[in-house]
């Protein structure tokens, strides 16, 4: 049997939140808006360099946020303070790295990374903050994290080599990785009988009105709308033509009366539980799903498909260090301490969602009963982070453009 993943829902809950937060802070949105202004706007306060692939960003090191000295102590009983996603870091990580070191640790949440950024800026003294890329810009340019001494995490040695010079923080000077993950098709063979991972064209599969009310699409905007995107061959997954977002719009609609898809983000419950069949899915949550399945139902009836040329959704999540934190040489032992290949092994049978060490692969997780064969496309590759496509940060205007298309949708216009 696979090693038990996770006991309830993980990180991904936040996006159930997400609309309730955007209509009830029109402060944040105004932040936001003056955040992406284009450089040299009067008034407009410092601009956002926005790191991407074809464009990666060296970040600066400011005089007044130098990185901490060489071979200082940790700070004894502490209590180190982390800000992190709900269910999203192992207790048993946790408590070993409070036992190595004499310390506490204080897990404090949030439900997204806007809401976690305005907390940030208000002067709060965490110590960690698990981060995406799409916030890097903010951060830096915000004076919220601390740069790295790389002296403290030799363990990055355990992960992929793109992770010391990402695209979006060359030189890893801010960060190190957390979790990968890609979003593909999950389904079940025994309510859906065609191979999906063998259609010309997988994405199509959730408007096959055959799967009428069993088929669910995430509920994410910019994540499902990407899927749109390339189920229609357009490979810039952050598009800002009014040509792609009205056929996406078009494409939706067409989805609602094909499927009448449920938008959520339980797949990893929902599907063991039999009440969907087909559906958009998180890599992560495929790997939880074994978890819910019911007694005397097993994994060999779960399926996920994800291109393996890599041209999909690829995503990663990282670890920073807080200026405004009190304990940094912590801090830094701590994201030390999950870059090590046990904890990190353990932390993803925990939370499902998958580390990118060098030490685990598809053919290693199989062969350990981590994860079934029938899933072993599941497992991220290096290889996908050059061929995959980033949902990135959108300026304010595309995203708002964006979110007119998916709430036009979400409201019942489709």
């Amino acid at each position: 049997m696979p090693v038990p993943i996770g006991s309830g829902p993980n990180r991904r809950q936040f996006l159930q939140r997400a609309a309730i937060l955007a209509a009830t802070a029109p402060t944040l949105g105004a932040f936001l808006a003056a955040c992406s202004k284009p450089a040299g706007t009067q008034g407009a306060g410092p601009s956002l360099t926005i790191a991407k692939p074809d464009s990666p960003v060296k970040w600066p090191i400011a005089d007044d946020n130098k990185p901490i000295g060489d071979n200082l102590p940790p700070e004894k009983g502490a209590t180190l303070k982390i800000y992190n996603y709900a269910d999203y870091l192992s207790p048993q990580a946790i408590k070993g790295f409070e036992d190595q070191y004499g310390v506490k640790i204080e897990v404090s949440t949030f439900n997204d990374g806007d809401e976690a950024i305005t907390k940030l800026r208000s002067g709060v003294d965490f110590d960690i903050y698990n981060a995406n890329y799409t916030e890097i810009s903010r951060l830096v340019t915000g004076g919220l994290v601390r740069p790295l001494n790389h002296s403290y995490i030799p363990n990055i040695t355990n992960v992929w080599p793109t992770f010391t010079n990402p695209w979006y923080d060359q030189g890893w000077q801010y960060t190190v990785p957390y979790t990968i993950y890609t979003t593909g098709i999950g389904w079940r063979t025994d309510q859906v009988p065609a191979d999906i991972g063998k259609l010309s064209n997988p994405y199509a599969s959730l408007w096959d009105p055959t799967y009428k009310d069993k088929t669910a699409i995430i509920d994410d905007f910019h994540t499902a709308m990407a899927m749109v995107l390339l189920k229609q061959g357009i490979t810039d997954v952050n598009t800002s033509s009014a040509d792609d977002l009205k056929m996406v719009g078009e494409q939706l609609t067409a989805l609602g009366k094909a499927t009448s898809p449920k938008v959520t983000i339980t797949m990893y419950s929902d599907m063991p539980a039999g009440q969907i069949g087909l559906c958009q899915m998180w890599s992560g949550d495929i790997i939880n799903a074994q978890s819910y399945l019911p007694e005397g139902v097993g994994p060999e009836i779960l399926r996920y498909w994800f291109p393996q040329d890599g041209k999909g959704l690829v995503d990663n999540d990282m670890l920073v260090t807080l200026k405004g934190g009190k304990n940094p040489v912590l801090a830094h032992l701590f994201l030390n301490h999950m870059l090590d290949p046990a904890v990190a092994k353990e932390n993803f049978s925990a939370i499902g969602y998958q580390p990118p060490q060098n030490s685990l692969t598809a053919e290693s997780l199989v062969a350990e009963s981590f994860i079934p064969e029938n899933l072993k496309n599941v497992i991220v590759k290096p290889e996908y982070f050059d061929t995959g496509y980033r949902t990135l940060e959108l300026d304010t205007a595309n995203e708002d453009a964006w979110r007119n298309v998916w709430n036009a949708f979400n409201s019942g216009g489709s």
